[in-house]
């Protein structure tokens, strides 16, 4: 029995998670149990635990995974201040009048919010309220609209900035390293959140173009479930287009832009994004624009001249020029900060900033607690030698190194219809990322497999957790069955998505190679 007591453990986590304890109570729970247990039957070392604190420290002081709380302060600042709410209604009416043109509109915001937000159930339960009843009220069969609000979702967390790229983005570089000291190269190279971002964006993008051409198809051969919307409201002009689409895209080119071209680490990406939202919303709040725009062109040349120009004032040796453009720097600064503080009030003044900072609190202290208490769930499944049972299963699967990829992803799948995405990539993918990249897989290639693969256990019922959003935001007509039918099809087009990745491995080497 004491053999096998790593598989029983990961059973018993499956049965704590689906009757429903909190997840991470539960995980740290079983590694409790089953470490007191190994260590009463002989098959485990008990001061094996001491390494929790350790591990604990780590994850403090990590700081690829500081830029996590800000990416999601930001997406829930844009949210929060109906920046999100604006965009779905003019891009409804811009495309409403086209067969299947809801659906389109919805996954182009979709696309447009996930790479400003990176927050799937602010997504998901945004175009819910706003997006579904429209759609059901021009016609739209419920299935359809159900499973393309679902579906344009979760293409926050395949799309760039995304909390699971960063979670990602860490497991994968700490696998490779892993893999490279077992392979007896001790000069080992890191993998950074700026590849993988790289990396996601043109599979992310062609995802959005599948869902497209079926949207486009399915409203072309059966038309009467997508018929076009009968607004009552007129299409917008090009003035309400262009302040609709241009704020969240020079966002997004403000904070992707500066990681991929090197400006700036993603941590430091993720604070301009944050106080780029909160100026946007400054804006929304009553604010006036002229100070808000003003500050904003002062930041953005302040990041550029200090980039082109700096300026040590704490030198002695500076000379004119420099001490002009120190005091040039100030004033920006000052200017930009004036704007910040202006924004500030407004949203504090319409509480927009306090429902934003408590659902960051709420989400943060959800995905660290998950991965503090993975920590200590994947010591004791170490002890007890889980990690040399993944290891020989990997090694002798048939099919040699594509087998035991093949069925990596084929477990990761099924796990994704009972477990969170933190979950699995804080508990499986550290098991079986290492001995994949010691069979000779690419490891940003594979970390965008699974990341398309994570993104689909949004999808996949009974406990994908864009379903549950939906479910708890959509009229009472629409039923879970015709919710969970609805995103069948889409679930296909992940898998045709996860297929073509795997067939041209180019689409996610190419632009990190080329930046990088």
């Amino acid at each position: 029995m004491s053999e096998y007591l790593d598989l029983v453990m990961f059973a018993a986590l499956m049965g704590a998670i689906l009757l429903g304890f909190p997840v991470s109570f539960s995980i740290a729970g079983v590694a409790i149990v089953f470490a007191y247990l190994g260590w009463a039957m002989g098959a485990m070392d008990i001061t094996l635990m001491g390494a929790t604190g350790q591990r604990v420290f780590g994850l403090i002081s990590n700081q690829v995974l500081i830029a996590i709380p800000l990416f999601v302060l930001m997406g829930a600042v844009l949210e929060k201040s109906r920046i999100a709410e604006e965009l779905l209604d003019t891009m409804g009416r811009l495309f409403g009048q086209l067969c299947g043109g809801l659906g389109i509109s919805v996954v182009l915001v979709g696309a447009l919010l996930a790479a400003s937000t990176g927050i799937v159930g602010a997504t998901v339960v945004a175009m819910g309220m706003i997006a579904l009843p429209t759609m059901l009220r021009s016609g739209y069969d419920p299935r359809v609209a159900s499973g393309i609000v679902c579906t344009a979702g979760t293409l926050g967390q395949i799309i760039p900035p995304s909390t699971l790229l960063i979670i990602l983005a860490d497991v994968m570089s700490n696998a490779y390293q892993q893999a490279q000291y077992e392979q007896g190269k001790f000069s080992v190279e890191a993998l950074s959140v700026g590849q993988f971002f790289a990396a996601a964006i043109v599979p992310g993008l062609m995802l959005v173009l599948l869902y497209l051409v079926y949207i486009l198809f399915r409203g072309l051969i059966r038309p009467g479930d997508m018929p076009p919307a009968t607004l009552d409201t007129p299409r917008p002009d090009r003035r309400e287009v262009v302040s609709a689409i241009v704020p969240p895209v020079l966002l997004i080119i403000a904070v992707l832009g500066a990681i991929l071209g090197g400006v700036a680490t993603p941590t430091e990406a993720a604070s301009v994004g944050a106080i780029g939202a909160l100026l946007m919303a400054g804006i929304r709040t009553g604010t006036n624009p002229k100070i808000i725009l003003g500050g904003a062109a002062a930041l953005i040349a302040l990041g550029v001249l200090a980039g082109v120009f700096p300026v040590r004032l704490q030198r002695s040796d500076l000379g004119a020029a420099s001490l002009t453009a120190g005091g040039f720097y100030i004033l920006l600064a000052i200017i930009g900060a004036a704007a910040i503080l202006a924004a500030l009030r407004g949203t504090l003044r319409t509480r927009t900033l306090h429902a934003a900072v408590d659902s960051t609190l709420t989400m943060t202290a959800m995905i660290f607690a998950t991965i503090l208490a993975a920590g200590m769930f994947s010591l004791v499944f170490i002890g007890l030698g889980g990690e040399e049972r993944v290891a020989h299963i990997l090694g002798n699967m048939p099919g040699g190194p594509m087998g035991a990829l093949l069925f990596c992803m084929a477990f990761v799948f099924v796990l994704g219809f009972f477990l969170d995405f933190v979950e699995i990539s804080v508990i499986v993918l550290p098991l079986i990322a290492p001995p994949l990249i010691i069979m000779g897989h690419d490891p940003i290639w594979l970390g965008v497999l699974l990341a398309i693969n994570l993104q689909t256990s949004f999808l996949t019922p009974p406990f994908g957790f864009s379903l549950f959003y939906l479910r708890g935001a959509a009229p009472p007509e629409v039923t879970t069955g015709q919710i969970y039918a609805g995103v069948a099809p889409f679930i296909g087009l992940q898998i045709v998505g996860i297929s073509l990745v795997w067939l041209l491995p180019q689409l996610a080497t190419w632009l990190p190679g080329a930046i990088f």
